[in-house]
């Protein structure tokens, strides 16, 4: 009976990586769908909010540069 256990968690395991594995795939061909244009325009867009600038979701910060 012992044994039975055993196999059954190695199975599970298996499945786990595998389904790990498709996961990482599938963001994988997401991230590669990008033109060139829209992975320079959004850097720019990231290095601009980095910066200071202000967009959705960005912190504010007084003159001498305390977050608020």
């Amino acid at each position: 009976m012992k044994a039975k256990w055993w196999k059954v968690l190695g199975l599970a395991g298996v499945v786990g990586v595998a389904a790990t594995g498709v996961l990482v795939v599938r963001a994988e061909r997401r991230r590669r769908a990008y033109t060139p244009e829209e992975i320079r325009a959004r850097l720019q867009e990231r290095h601009t909010i980095a910066q200071g600038g202000t967009s959705r979701g960005s912190r504010t910060s007084d003159p001498d540069g305390h977050l608020g």
